[in-house]
């Protein structure tokens, strides 16, 4: 592949595998060890997600100006370190069994991970050309798709075979990997500081808050850049039910008494879909239109959601699954390569701090609502019926809007290509 010719890209490729793979094993583990430990207490497995998903509403207002303003580089290396030693932090409170820390440390780690995300974003545009985009979104849900096939299972095995702790430290260590990777990378100035050089100290709150709210600008100006990410939010609560929906259909529903090894088919058929999407979508964008991919794509989600509700039978449940898996990677392919194509990398912190925050306010309101309210007021069938007509809704808003404003944008694209 010719991105991995590039020894900057691969060695960003490789750091952001480690780390996701560690986390994703973290994260399981963690899961199944609230199941265990409080399984008649359902809203701390909840509980522990939102501890991954309020940070970004802590924190919404710094990420994008500090990305766009400070060494990005410096961003995603810190990060790796800090939340390194926060986990061992969280190493010590899960050994003496204090989860209340444990939660304080997990909400702190995230809060962290914030920073990393659209440093790395930024960093990766300045080493690619706009056409590689598509091509690294490809590649990006590719390893999706293998953390969706092995993720839980990896968690589930250490979790069973090693423990909690042992899925802590694999987690911190990973971090170390990252962030090593990421210090021998190398980034010209223009890249690290497309706005200048800054330091910290020169950071103003008045000028962050103007930062941000050139942010909202750049948005509503380009109307289709906004006209997509006004999806977002409902996309955050897609996400924020079915973190916790596959574990909760398993458990209470599906196989109660082998929940454990389901959830864990679960995200292998799911990912299975997801690694033949991927391979296809690039091939799809190409041949068909961005469009027509993203558009299609969430009707058929959609409309496969409701129909998982239906299933009673485990392998029929799990199939259908796999098929929405290979829907679901081209859109992701779609929304991966576009969002660069269409944002200068001297703003892409800037749109990235309202992009994250609008997913995160409705992962986190998804998941609020279900830890007070499941499954006592919403059931099982409620969350697959919500989540299956919130797509439904996104996809006919983009087939009403996104063609028109598409034309409209290639059009200023080649005149403005002419003009040069």
């Amino acid at each position: 592949m010719q991105l991995f010719k590039n020894v900057t890209f691969t060695k960003m490729f490789l750091a952001t595998f480690a780390s996701q793979l560690g986390t994703v094993v973290g994260n399981m583990a963690f899961a199944f060890y609230l199941l265990d430990r409080f399984s008649n207490q359902p809203y701390y497995a909840t509980l522990a997600e939102l501890m991954y998903s309020l940070p970004t509403l802590a924190v919404f207002l710094f990420v994008g100006v500090i990305a766009d303003r400070l060494d990005r580089k410096q961003i995603t290396v810190n990060s790796d370190w800090i939340r390194a030693g926060l986990s061992v932090f969280l190493l010590i409170a899960l050994h003496w069994n204090l989860i209340i820390p444990a939660f304080a440390l997990l909400f702190l780690r995230s809060a962290v991970s914030k920073f990393f995300a659209p440093a790395e974003m930024s960093l990766l545009q300045g080493i690619m050309s706009s056409e590689e985009y598509v091509q690294a979104a490809g590649l990006t849900q590719t390893v999706a798709g293998l953390f969706m096939l092995f993720g839980m299972g990896l968690g589930s095995l250490t979790y069973h075979y090693l423990g909690i702790e042992w899925a802590v430290i694999i987690d911190g260590i990973s971090f170390i990997i990252s962030g090593i990777l990421i210090m021998s990378c190398h980034f010209s100035p223009e890249v690290r500081h497309p706005n200048g050089k800054i330091h910290l100290r020169d950071l103003k709150f008045r000028s962050m808050m103007a930062d941000f709210r050139e942010g909202l600008h750049y948005i509503k100006n380009h109307k289709l850049l906004r006209s997509i990410i006004t999806g977002f939010l409902i996309f955050g609560v897609v996400n924020g039910v079915f973190a916790v929906l596959p574990i909760f259909t398993m458990k209470y529903k599906l196989s109660p008494d082998h929940y454990q090894f389901y959830s864990s088919l679960f995200t292998i058929f799911l990912g299975i879909g997801y690694l033949i999407g991927s391979v296809l979508g690039s091939t799809l964008v190409k041949k068909l239109s961005k469009v027509i991919v993203l558009i299609t794509g969430l009707l058929l989600t959609g409309i496969l959601t409701i129909l998982l509700n239906e299933m009673e039978n485990i392998w029929v449940y799990l199939s259908l699954v796999g098929i929405m898996g290979a829907i679901l990677a081209p859109v992701n392919v779609v929304l991966g390569g576009w969002l660069p194509e269409l944002v200068e990398s001297k703003n892409m912190g800037r749109v990235s701090a309202w992009i994250e925050p609008l997913m995160m306010l409705g992962h986190s309101a998804a998941l609020g609502v279900i830890a007070l309210a499941f499954p006592n007021l919403v059931t099982l069938d409620v969350l697959y019926l919500l989540i299956g007509i919130l797509l439904l809704v996104v996809g006919i808003f983009y087939w009403l809007v996104l063609p028109s404003l598409n034309r409209k944008h290639q059009a200023e694209v080649g005149e403005s290509v002419a003009l040069e």
